[in-house]
């Protein structure tokens, strides 16, 4: 019998964990990536809940182990550098879950995956034509190539969906934050009050934070904005201005690490925002993590989009001549843990990044006096359930 051949687009976190899982399951499988490598920016991200199942079954758990940030806690200071509160990360001394960075865990989803399917760097999908048997994709560089099946695993500004199901427009909604990372560069840095932790300062509407990572110290910037008017997520230099004008008169190492901005040739900025689709599949493509549903500021995509990786490779391989079938078994599994998480951008948002000075005192002074560890857990723990077993 034929391979079945499967073009996955997008080598970030869901393309290398769904090409390791097809080739599995006897598929012969192509990622095609717009980078010319992996990229290494992003925020650190964990691994939890289904995804830590999934990570078990791959053999990649001690990998994930070594490349973890090791943060135990988030210290909230003022602008004098003063701590103001601490919590500990939810999960964090217990080992249910897995911190790390978003790049280091593409890194080692690529190595799991590499020798069992094709990988085209430096390439991406300028159209796709379907009919009831297959897919004609034409490339940016290859040559035009047909497959049976499409699936787009390439993030929010996702050109599956944009080539299958229309512009952006209506299926993104801005959440009214922007978020930006850039790595400081050097040792591991300890800040001289926290140790380990992430440290996070609040001016309304705004917070800034440093995170220790193995390789270095990520400075962190998330604030509320209504859309930008002309925002592209490929421009640089607006992202800068953008920064620069939002953080101005910060306190604390705001101006220090905006300096660092202005310098950056890794900065990562975009628009917080949620994806919401009628149905995640059309045809012969599917769209799998953020491509179909950009979920939360917590790092649960990463976990999301390895579980659905997992569930839709079993489902295609249960049904392969009826890929359709797959598709609807797959989404109506996975929306289950996606739905909730969406729901819960704006809870999160609140504790992470106050809009009012008195909401940055009362979100101290309740981690002061509560466990908000346990509220941040509520939030970020993926519902009850395990991926389908193969």
């Amino acid at each position: 019998m034929n391979e079945r051949t499967v073009l996955i687009s997008g080598a970030g976190v869901g393309g290398p964990a769904l090409a390791y899982w097809l080739a599995r399951h006897n598929f012969r499988v192509t990622v095609v990536e717009r980078a010319g490598a992996l990229r290494s920016s992003g925020n650190p991200v964990d691994v939890r809940g289904p995804a830590m199942d999934v990570a078990a079954r791959m053999g990649i758990v001690p990998r994930l182990r070594e490349a973890a940030t090791g943060n135990t806690g988030l210290a909230f200071v003022d602008a004098a550098g003063r701590r103001l509160a601490r919590v500990d990360m939810p999960g964090g001394r217990r080992g249910e879950e897995i911190e790390l960075p978003r790049g280091d865990l593409a890194a080692i989803l690529y190595d799991a995956a590499r020798e069992h399917a094709e990988f085209l760097f430096d390439d991406s999908m300028t159209a796709i034509a379907q009919d009831a048997h297959g897919v004609e994709v034409t490339f940016e560089r290859a040559a035009p190539r047909r497959f049976d099946l499409v699936i787009g695993t390439d993030g929010l500004h996702s050109a599956t969906r944009r080539l299958a199901f229309g512009e952006e427009g209506g299926l993104v909604r801005h959440m009214g934050l922007y978020v930006a990372t850039t790595p400081l560069g050097g040792h591991r840095a300890r800040e001289r009050h926290e140790g380990g932790d992430v440290v996070m300062h609040n001016a309304p509407g705004r917070a800034v934070a440093v995170s220790p990572t193995p390789a270095g110290d990520l400075a962190f910037f998330l604030y509320r904005a209504p859309a930008e008017p002309g925002f592209d997520h490929r421009d640089a230099e607006q992202h800068k201005r953008m920064l620069a004008a939002a953080f101005a008169g910060v306190g604390w190492r705001a101006p220090e690490l905006l300096e660092r901005v202005r310098a950056a040739t890794d900065l990562y900025f975009d628009s917080v925002s949620q994806v919401r689709l009628p149905r995640w599949w059309t045809g012969r493509v599917a769209l799998l993590g953020d491509a179909a549903s950009c979920v939360s500021l917590f790092g649960d995509g990463s976990t999301l989009a390895m579980a659905g990786a997992y569930t839709l490779a079993a489902e295609l391989a249960a049904t392969p001549a009826d890929p359709q079938a797959a598709f609807a078994r797959y989404e109506s599994a996975h929306r289950r843990l996606v739905d909730p998480k969406q729901a819960n951008v704006g809870r999160a948002a609140a504790l992470m990044v106050p809009a009012t000075r008195a909401g940055v005192a009362t979100r101290n002074l309740a981690a002061r006096a509560w466990p908000l560890a346990s509220a941040v857990a509520r939030l970020r723990r993926v519902p009850a359930g395990r991926p389908t077993p193969a």
